[in-house]
């Protein structure tokens, strides 16, 4: 592999209060312990205040052209990636609405041929949300890696109060899990990125 491979981390959540900050931190730290393999980047969908989508055309037949300018961005931010490791709060047995918004917004053509990784949390460790999130990723042509991360409720309420990201070694007891998963993502990214480069 020449270069690293890029991979966004994406928030699901844009509450106030929100608990993903502290997931989001300690896989970045993760990622960031794997330079000259990965060049990560945080998505916080805060950042990204995507309307509901109100295009005209289907991101799947827009031919890439957005009336919407941050719709545009958006599309060229997702493009940039080899990669995805979505945060996956759950909410009411499901993912939230925000995330679902920001896959909407864009087509196979920016998210396909990418595999992308889950990183849980909250009512049954967010197995919920991932395995509706895996239903969803497939029709925008991306490969859902088996492995995942599920934050234990021990670890959820040892971190869930700080007011900063925390200390990353409180999550030091699921790092062989990242390992596994991240290992996993690697590698169906690098056999996955020559594959776009030929279309």
């Amino acid at each position: 592999m020449d270069t690293p491979l890029k991979i966004h981390v994406i928030m699901s959540t844009t509450r106030r209060g929100r608990y993903s900050d502290k997931p989001a931190a300690w896989i970045m730290s993760v990622l960031k312990g794997k330079a000259g393999i990965i060049d990560a980047e945080l998505i916080d969908l805060r950042e990204w205040a995507l309307p509901f989508f109100d295009e005209p055309n289907s991101p799947n037949s827009n031919k890439g052209v957005y009336e919407n300018p941050l719709g545009r961005k958006w599309a060229d931010k997702v493009a940039e990636a080899d990669a995805y490791i979505i945060i996956a709060a759950e909410y009411n047995h499901g993912y939230p609405a925000v995330l679902k918004n920001a896959l909407d917004w864009v087509s196979g053509r920016e998210w396909g041929n990418k595999p992308v990784a889950f990183v849980g949390y909250g009512s049954a460790m967010g197995a919920r949300s991932i395995e509706q999130l895996r239903q969803v990723i497939v029709e925008l042509g991306m490969v859902s890696v088996r492995n995942a991360v599920h934050i234990p409720s021990d670890i959820f309420r040892a971190t869930y109060a700080l007011e900063a990201p925390g200390d990353p070694a409180l999550f030091a007891a699921i790092n062989p899990h990242a390992d596994r998963m991240i290992e996993q993502l690697v590698s169906f990214a690098s056999v996955l990125k020559p594959t776009r480069a030929q279309k």
